[in-house]
């Protein structure tokens, strides 16, 4: 299948789990695929392992650490020094289970999730407008149902819970939102957004939760590949290239939590912004 000729996508957490196999998915669909993450000797195997798998070599590597906002900046000034259009961005990098605060300033898991993914879009947004038409989708959770809210101090602070599971799902929570938000400021330019539940998927995201919880966890979750189904259905997909800032899950829009209203959203992007702006001068 070479339906994807002459398209350039750019995939964030991609030398693993759902990353790996939405850009396997990709190159074997004819794309070029830039794959950005922090290791680059794990993400230049995952690029050996997809050009052996689908005979596609048109296949990048970007250095990319989401909780350093310098590391953001820049891997975007690198895509961008490339001069290639940008189609569609997939932002499906994130952690889970993991406590502490970002090089930044951010609860962990908030600053990771979302505040490096922010900005990684905002400094990536024009070009894929030029580039469009294009697509930028977030992998969140079924568990931003879970908050009540987003509390703009905690998410300042280091994380909390033992788990660090509250704090993800507020993660997942700004990943939704952002998409609904972004997709109103992108209206009639070209780029439609969306957000996604990949489903209850064994992977590298759980790499900080105990080896031994993490392998019983495992047990009970649906593999990488069918983990990518929803981000490639959301990333390539005609069936919702007319749709923008809706969620998604197994492949169908579906309802998001009652907290992703349009008005938390206004508030969280103009948090991000004033948050992006005092930490980068």
């Amino acid at each position: 299948m070479t339906d994807l000729d002459g398209r350039t996508f750019l995939v964030t957490g991609a030398n693993s789990g759902i990353g790996k196999e939405t850009a396997r998915g990709l190159a074997g669909r004819g794309a070029r695929v830039v794959l950005a993450g922090r290791s680059e000797e794990k993400t230049r195997a995952a690029m050996k392992e997809i050009a052996d798998d689908t005979g596609n070599t048109d296949l990048d590597f970007v250095p990319l650490d989401l909780g350093d906002l310098a590391s953001v900046r820049t891997a975007a000034e690198t895509v961008l020094a490339g001069g290639e259009p940008l189609h569609v961005l997939v932002n499906n990098a994130g952690l889970a289970g993991s406590r502490g605060m970002t090089k930044s300033g951010f609860e962990l898991a908030f600053g990771t999730n979302h505040v490096g993914t922010f900005y990684l879009t905002e400094l990536l947004r024009d070009h894929i407008v030029a580039s469009g038409p294009g697509r930028i989708v977030n992998v969140a959770s079924t568990g931003h149902y879970r908050p009540k809210g987003i509390d703009w101090d905690a998410v300042r602070r280091p994380t909390v819970t033992r788990t660090a599971f509250d704090e993800y799902c507020v993660s997942k929570l700004a990943n939704v939102l952002h998409a609904q938000e972004l997709g109103r400021r992108l209206e009639g330019a070209g780029v439609t957004t969306y957000s996604l539940h990949p489903g209850t998927i064994a992977s590298d995201v759980w790499r900080e939760v105990p080896f031994g919880l993490r392998q019983a966890m495992k047990l009970f979750m649906n593999s990488t590949e069918q983990g990518a189904r929803t981000s490639l259905y959301c990333a390539t997909s005609p069936d919702v290239a007319e749709h923008t800032g809706r969620y998604y899950d197994g492949e169908r829009e579906k309802a998001p939590s009652k907290v992703a209203t349009p008005e938390l959203a206004a508030e969280l992007w103009e948090r991000s912004e004033a948050w992006i702006s005092a930490e980068v001068r």
